[in-house]
């Protein structure tokens, strides 16, 4: 009996050991725990999730070596630089049966329109979000950033695309404008808006806003939608001079070690239960038309989700800016140090 519980200890440990791994690269919560542990039975693997906060610390780690990664969720702008660095791996269309779902008119605002590197997970914008009743005769306007009143209790996001994108917007300008004039103005602005602000922030200001230590704050749809469902004191606003709209992709870095289960992971997130079930989760937009048919239609009501025609049409993609970033690169410090 002994010998046979042995073995039996020693065989599982040897399967344990022997299943695959897939280490992915994402944002916080950004996959929706029934979704990643459905991968896992199916595949029989284990999936490592590790998180960054913007995109920026997201390509230096990669750039300073750190490697490991199987799948990576970055922001489309960033994607043709990650393919200029040698970064990614081409996809093979043959292991992604599912990418028929994606929806084209979101294929058509992309630079990677033939998902040679990468394949569209979601849509999302970076809003305003309040608590109700503290920022009286609120208006939709990133001027709300200015109220005297919310002094030391609004966070603004610790990236420099968005943040940068916003104050271009509130003054009128492009959020991927690269004359000079336009961002010495934006710098201007994020001075007068840093120094409204508690801090500079990427995760923390949900739990902030949820407890009522901040009143405002600039952040990502999903993340605040995520925090309304479960506090009703929370209401999201969307500025009236437009908001950034955002595709975050999924890619698979050139030296992945499991390009395979790599691509079974994408196309697991691509079918439509899966991505029903996880853009619910998230409270982002995935652009998979068959996963829109199974998924509640007050779902699709929420602001997070769905924005005012007359607001989307004054909203905007990130763009990669090629050596022009080194424009933005200056106000950010500037304004940061």
């Amino acid at each position: 009996m002994t010998r046979c519980f042995l073995a039996l200890a020693f065989w599982m440990g040897v399967a344990a050991a022997s299943a695959q791994t897939l280490h992915v690269y994402t944002w916080a919560d950004y996959i929706s725990p029934q979704a990643l542990e459905s991968f896992e039975k199916r595949h029989r693997c284990r999936v490592v999730v590790d998180t960054f906060d913007s995109n920026e610390a997201m390509f230096a780690k990669l750039k300073a070596g750190a490697g490991g990664y199987d799948v990576i969720f970055p922001t489309s702008y960033i994607i043709p630089l990650m393919e200029r660095e040698g970064m990614l791996a081409p996809l093979d269309h043959a292991r992604l049966p599912q990418r028929v779902n994606l929806d084209p008119t979101v294929l058509d605002k992309i630079s990677d329109r033939a998902m040679r590197h990468s394949v569209p997970y979601t849509i999302g914008y970076t809003v305003l979000a309040a608590r109700r009743g503290k920022v009286p005769a609120a208006e939709a306007s990133w001027s709300l950033l200015l109220r005297p009143e919310l002094n030391q209790r609004l966070t603004l996001l610790d990236d420099m695309r968005e943040t940068i994108g916003a104050a271009l917007k509130a003054l009128g300008h492009s959020i991927n404008s690269t004359e000079d004039a336009h961002l010495a103005e934006a710098q201007a602005l994020l001075l007068r808006w840093k120094a409204q602000a508690a801090k500079f922030d990427n995760e923390g200001y949900k739990a902030g806003l949820d407890s009522g230590e901040f009143l405002l704050v600039h952040g990502y749809s999903g993340d605040l939608w995520q925090v309304a469902q479960e506090n009703d004191k929370i209401e999201l606003i969307l500025p009236k001079e437009g908001v950034i709209l955002g595709c975050d992709e999924m890619v698979i870095p050139a030296a992945s070690a499991q390009k395979e289960l790599a691509h079974a992971f994408i196309d697991h997130l691509l079918q439509p239960e899966v991505a029903a079930e996880n853009m619910q989760w998230t409270g982002y937009l995935c652009p998979n038309q068959a996963a829109l048919k199974q998924v509640q239609p007050e779902f699709l009501a929420n602001p997070a989700i769905t924005i005012p025609d007359d607001v989307k049409a004054r909203s905007e993609v990130i763009r990669d800016l090629g050596p022009a970033l080194e424009k933005y690169i200056r106000v950010w410090d500037a304004v940061k140090r």
